[in-house]
Formats: structure tokens, sequence, C-alpha cells
């Protein structure tokens, strides 16, 4: 319809995760994973359910999408695989999109935004980015791993920041905390509305509406990457992990 491509996003990179299914930028179908159900379990079924909700069939899809991380360690090799699995059987281009440029992406336009996941360890992986008025989300810094000590004096010098992300509402408070020290606003968006003229204000640290369904903005990553020819073949997609895992930690402390 419209030469629009479908396209099957799965995210997960954090508990639960999400599917989305969309023709172009309309959405067909989302559904968001069950935290208390282990992804390996449970991903297909919901893939399934979300294709029978869009009314698609597995071999309509035009092209397959990921959260490829950084975030958590199982669940990215569950998608990633799903993923390769699905696109080298149907024979369809994929993209692995930046976890982190997803949350930014889903937190909107803003010249300044840190999308903040959990990275256990009461760490937390971040990275900033620009995210224009035509979604072009630009990467300013490289992802990383911090203490919320660490991540609050790197970004202390922007007086106009959003955060973005589970991260950013797991240490909400910390975050408002550390804004009080510095003399600025904090402010908490409204899922309602995401946008409020509050928005603008400057010199204000703000607080990004908690994301529904973090698949939907891996693929509308996804299509940009589809209208610019910048798409992967399924060998090509790699996990970001940004810090190794706890087991490869301790094989280093030996």
């Amino acid at each position: 319809m419209n030469g629009l491509p479908i396209i099957l996003s799965l995210e997960t990179a954090t508990m639960g995760g999400s599917v989305f299914v969309g023709r172009g930028k309309l959405q067909l179908a989302a559904r968001n994973g069950d935290p208390q159900v282990s992804q390996s379990n449970s991903l297909l079924t919901d893939i399934n359910t979300s294709l029978e909700e869009a009314g698609v069939l597995l071999p309509d899809v035009d092209l397959l999408a990921c959260a490829a991380g950084p975030g958590s360690f199982t669940g990215l090799r569950i998608g990633i695989a799903t993923l390769k699995a699905l696109a080298a059987t149907l024979d369809r281009p994929c993209a692995g999109i930046p976890t982190l440029q997803a949350v930014a992406h889903g937190a909107g336009p803003s010249t300044a935004t840190v999308a903040l996941l959990p990275a256990g360890r009461g760490e937390v992986f971040a990275q900033m980015f620009s995210v224009s008025q035509d979604e072009t989300v630009t990467g300013l810094d490289s992802a990383t791993h911090l203490s919320p000590q660490r991540l609050v004096e790197k970004y202390a010098a922007f007086r106009d920041l959003t955060w973005a992300g589970a991260g950013a509402h797991q240490k909400r408070q910390f975050l408002e905390g550390y804004a009080q020290q510095l003399d600025i606003p904090f402010v908490e968006e409204v899922p309602e509305f995401p946008r409020h003229p509050q928005r603008q204000a400057r010199n204000v640290w703000r607080l990004a509406a908690k994301e529904k369904n973090l698949a939907q903005h891996v693929s509308a990553l996804a299509l940009q990457w589809f209208e610019s020819g910048e798409l992967q073949s399924p060998h090509s997609v790699r996990a970001i992990y940004v810090r190794p895992s706890d087991a490869e930690l301790k094989e280093q402390c030996r």
C-alpha cells in the first residue's frame, strides 16, 4: 500500500521488551512483553500475536529490525538471534538499531537528550543525542556505562537537558536532587502531553515521559535506514554491549 514497507521490529534490550508491526510509520500492532517472563519463552508468541492483530502474514514483512544494544545481555542475544533467523529465512533486509538511539527518538525533538538504560549494579548506560524536528537522531558522544555520580558530573554543564529512558526514571530522585543542587528547575513530562509548552522552556532539566513501546521507535529509525538505503544483511547485525558481561569480567579477574 502506497509503496510503504511493512516492518516487524523487536526490542529485547529491556525487561519485558516489546514488538511492533507497522506499515511505514503507521502502527498496525504493538505489544509489550511481561517483565516476569523470559523473552526466550515469550518472544515468538508476542511476534505471532502482533502479526495476527495487524492482519499480516510473516512473508508479507518487508523489513525486520531489532534493538541492538546496549541492554540486557541475554535479551539482546535472544532478539538478534530471532531477527537473524527470520531475515535469513525470509531473505529480507534488516536493521540493528542502537537502543539508546531509539530511546532518544522516543523522547522527541531536543538539542540535548541523554538516553539512559539500567546497566546493573546501580550503573546506567548513557549517551547524549540531538533530535531534530524531522526526527533525525544525531549522537553527540559515545555510549558508555557510568555510575549515577559520574553521570551527572559528565552532563552537569548542560543547563538545558532532556533525560530519557528507563534508566532516567529509575534514577529520577537522584537526577532531581542534583538539579536542585545546581539550581536548575526539574520538570517531569506527562505521558498524555509529552510535548507540553513547558518543553520549550530554557535552562530546565526535563524527564521525558515513559515510552510505552520502544520497538515503535526502533521501527521508525529502521524506516529511516530503509529510505536512505543503509540496511544490513542478517550476518552483519552485531550486538552493542558497551561493557563486558559479568562472566567476562569474572574471567578477566582470574
